[in-house]
């Protein structure tokens, strides 16, 4: 069952596009990934996504219904959104942020129940932030402060997941600990993904994004081969199934992607 269909999707910044109709869809329960080189237009297409940006032309239904005819709370309700940006400005307890996953849930002036309280604490555990529910946010490392973030959407218990690079602050360790811990939760994912190595071992289906506009699609095996990955990016790469896990994995070669004459006439000076 399709839960997200994108239509022709267009936005703008001044008077060029920065993604062009771009059309995908994500059924229930999918791992979908949007690849595509920096300034490719993944960002853009989630911002969209979840109403940081208007867009220009193009429709989103979400569950069947017009995303966009929903009022913020609504579509709070079902869609957990972790952005690039993780500034917050004003001083607040690690827990206060999680917390705040929950307010989709709740009326104006309701209080935490106990209820919202395990959820949160739970949410930071398997982050493995617990025993950080007491410090300032502010205070945090680049990455302490995506997991809280990642914890939050958690808290806020939806089952669809809009998530911009989720990992991209984080170290390796943390990196599989979190896809891991997303992918057991069995919801709906569309992440942009930086690293292809991750997007194939995660994704069930992948969106390619160059200069605004979806060029590829399919599964890691069918999107990921080296004529692809040379063509989007113009880098060499060996690929294959890898023995333990059975998902595709990336070697890169260096050395023979720099074009002839910077490797012919360098000298040091």
């Amino acid at each position: 069952m399709i839960r997200l269909n994108v239509d022709k999707l267009t936005f703008s910044y001044g008077d060029a596009d920065a993604i062009s109709e771009v059309t995908l869809d994500v059924e229930r329960g999918e791992f979908v990934g949007l690849i595509g080189p920096n300034g490719s237009g993944k960002s853009t297409v989630l911002k969209n996504l979840y109403r940081a940006l208007t867009p220009d032309a193009g429709g989103v239904t979400l569950d069947g219904g017009d995303l966009f005819r929903l009022s913020h709370k609504q579509s709070a309700l079902k869609l957990g959104v972790v952005g690039q940006e993780n500034d917050v400005p004003f001083d607040f307890l690690v827990e206060e942020i999680v917390a705040m996953g929950r307010s989709p849930h709740k009326k104006l002036f309701d209080m935490d129940t106990a209820w919202d309280k395990q959820i949160v604490h739970h949410a930071l555990e398997h982050l493995g932030m617990a025993g950080m529910a007491k410090r300032s946010y502010l205070n945090l490392s680049g990455g302490e402060k995506q997991r809280v973030l990642i914890a939050r959407v958690i808290a806020q218990e939806t089952d669809f997941l809009l998530l911009d690079e989720p990992t991209n602050h984080l170290d390796i360790s943390y990196q599989l600990q979190i896809l891991d811990f997303v992918k057991r939760l069995r919801v709906t994912v569309l992440s942009a993904i930086h690293d292809l190595n991750m997007a194939a071992l995660y994704c069930d289906r992948l969106f390619v994004l160059k200069a605004g506009k979806i060029v590829l699609s399919g599964t890691p095996e069918e999107v990921l081969t080296p004529e692809n990955i040379h063509s989007v990016y113009g880098v060499q790469c060996d690929t294959m199934l890898h023995p333990k896990t059975g998902k595709l994995t990336i070697t890169y070669l260096p050395g023979i992607n720099e074009p002839e004459a910077l490797i012919t006439d360098f000298k040091y000076q």
